[in-house]
């Protein structure tokens, strides 16, 4: 990245990054609480999360603060310095904040009810349906792709993008199971949540 200065950027996404596990130790009590119970489909997204989130988050950030992030991706594009450069990686950047504040929020409003992905719903806890959860059915998940896309805007590594492709692959097929447990957990008030409410993106998907 040419156009933003990268030392700002490495400060901001290192600052939300450790702001993001305060959050998740106060609201759950654990940095990295739970494991899934499940198939290669569930292992394989749930480490996916604590990749991006425990070591891509905090390399890129320390890489970018070091001006040494280009010189150590050998896939980055050249961004050049024009307006159109800088609104990527602005837009980057501003798309990474917003997946940091929607994982906050989701994670303080679920507090107790905090599940790792892929488990059953309990069906004393009841379905969520306020919050970040009346916006989209699935906060956290947007929240993660938001981060993983906006590192890949903000850098414009084709690395970084390869990533947020499979990881929005993984999420989408996660989502499907999650939400048979929904299904049969809820039954209707889920359905008739599932279809006033959008999956991902408020108003499009």
């Amino acid at each position: 990245m040419n156009a933003m200065d990268p030392r700002i950027a490495g400060a901001v996404i290192l600052a939300s990054s450790t702001a993001f596990l305060v959050v998740k130790r106060w609201t759950t009590g654990s940095f990295l609480k739970g494991r899934p119970e499940g198939g290669f489909l569930l292992w394989f997204t749930h480490l996916l999360n604590l990749f991006l989130l425990v070591a891509v988050n905090p390399a890129v950030a320390i890489l970018l603060a070091a001006r040494r992030f280009e010189r150590l991706d050998p896939t980055i594009m050249d961004p050049g310095e024009t307006p159109l450069h800088l609104g990527l990686e602005m837009g980057g950047l501003l798309l990474y904040l917003a997946g940091t504040c929607l994982m906050g929020w989701a994670l303080v409003t679920m507090r107790g009810r905090f599940r790792v992905m892929g488990t059953d719903p309990r069906p004393t806890d009841g379905l969520l349906v306020s919050g970040p959860y009346g916006l989209v059915r699935h906060p956290m998940y947007a929240s993660v792709l938001a981060l993983s896309l906006g590192l890949a805007l903000l850098t414009q590594s084709l690395a970084l993008f390869a990533l947020f492709g499979v990881h929005a692959g993984a999420i989408l097929g996660l989502i499907a199971i999650e939400e048979e447990g929904l299904r049969r957990a809820h039954g209707e008030r889920f359905a008739a949540y599932r279809s006033r409410v959008k999956k991902l993106v408020p108003l499009f998907y």
